[in-house]
């Protein structure tokens, strides 16, 4: 029997580890080498094991097979050698692409959504983040809908269920289209609970300040050290999808609220951006946003892209931004601020596993905190 809605969110962390195939084609992307070892990183989050990496090159995918047959015979040659039980694209595949591939690969094959959408799934813990796990997991299953969804509604009964000249699929899709109605709207209460809380503290006049980043910059990490919280920090991709929110007194300007928000990442999967609208909201109404960076990166340049094309996705693009650069002690630079031709603190070298750094950094949101009360006054302005 299939899993139930309520078990999709937490089946996939009881599961034991899997023996993946990995799989990557480069279609002329700069970043490849990158891409390669997000994938990895990827495959073990998601608890399973990589023991092979077939690589390819191609000026577009193959309409039916994605890679091509001659590279589907290496997969699958890889496979039966290593004992895989499932093979892992580093691309969106097409629900037919999928069907071809398991026909010829004989095991399970999952695209790069389906393996960050298995990742969330272990990883949300509250209400909330469940529920918008679920929703990513059915909008993105409905695409690849064959039967297996009248469990739903198993309690009333298989006969009478069926609409008059209502197919199986016809009755799966509609009964899926049900949960998640049901998902949005019970999303969209605590949406608005959220947005109440967000107006008490607006009527207290706190300033509000959100830490965005990145997946495994540190943005945990840094908020820990921040706020003397105990929010799960871990070496591992997506280890924080639930806001968490914490007052921190800065002598300066009294209290501000700082809020921690789940991680971002390359082609992060649409399905999780508008489940997850309702969470990123909190970076939509800060008044100033921490965007951490990972120093130690060699493409942090195009992670702070990624992470702003996201931004401006969720409407948050116009926030004002302090460039928070983390994991100094892994590249031996040196704590510091960098102020802009305003005077304002724009960037800030920090390491929050070490606590250097820190000090500058508050500075830095005091003086933001400031500015806001003062907005009024011109001359207080650049």
């Amino acid at each position: 029997m299939p899993p139930t809605p309520e078990g999709l969110a937490s089946v996939s962390a009881a599961r034991p580890l899997h023996r993946a195939v990995l799989v990557s084609i480069d279609f002329g992307d700069p970043d490849e080498e990158e891409s390669l070892e997000e994938l990895r990183r990827l495959t073990e989050s998601a608890r399973a094991t990589p023991l092979a990496l077939v690589t390819g090159r191609r000026s577009r995918p193959d309409a039916a097979l994605f890679a091509g047959s001659g590279k589907v015979e290496e997969i699958a040659h890889r496979v039966a050698e290593t004992g895989a039980d499932v093979v892992i694209f580093n691309h969106e595949l097409s629900p037919g692409q999928q069907r071809n591939l398991e026909g010829r690969l004989k095991c399970r094959v999952i695209d790069r959504t389906s393996l960050i959408l298995d990742i969330f799934a272990q990883r949300a813990q509250s209400h909330e983040g469940k529920l918008q796990v679920e929703l990513a997991q059915l909008e993105h299953l409905a695409t690849r809908l064959v039967r297996g969804w009248t469990h739903l509604e198993r309690q009333k009964g298989g006969i009478g269920l069926r609409g008059p000249g209502e197919t199986q699929l016809e009755t799966d899709r509609r009964l899926l289209a049900k949960r998640v109605k049901l998902l949005k709207e019970r999303l969209a209460r605590l949406g608005r609970q959220r947005q109440t809380q967000r107006r008490a503290r607006g009527r207290r006049d706190v300033f509000s300040v959100s830490v965005v980043g990145y997946t495994n910059a540190g943005k945990s990490t840094l908020f820990n050290r921040l706020t003397h919280a105990r929010s799960y920090a871990a070496d591992q991709l997506f280890a924080t999808l639930d806001t968490t929110s914490r007052r921190l007194f800065l002598p300066e300007v009294g209290p501000v609220v700082l809020s921690d928000t789940v991680g971002f990442i390359k082609r992060l999967p649409h399905t999780l951006i508008e489940a997850f609208r309702a969470t990123l909201e909190e970076a939509v109404q800060a008044d100033l946003l921490l965007h951490v960076v990972d120093a130690a990166s060699p493409v942090r340049d195009e992670r702070i892209a990624q992470v702003n094309a996201v931004l401006a996705e969720i409407g948050a693009q116009d926030i004002p931004q302090i460039l928070v650069y983390n994991k100094i002690d892994a590249r031996g630079l040196a704590p510091g601020v960098e102020r802009d031709d305003c005077g304002n603190i724009s960037r800030v070298w920090v390491s929050a596993h070490a606590g250097t750094g820190l000090d500058g950094l508050r500075l830095a949101i005091a003086e933001r905190a400031s500015a806001a009360r003062l907005e009024a006054r011109p001359e207080a302005v650049c």
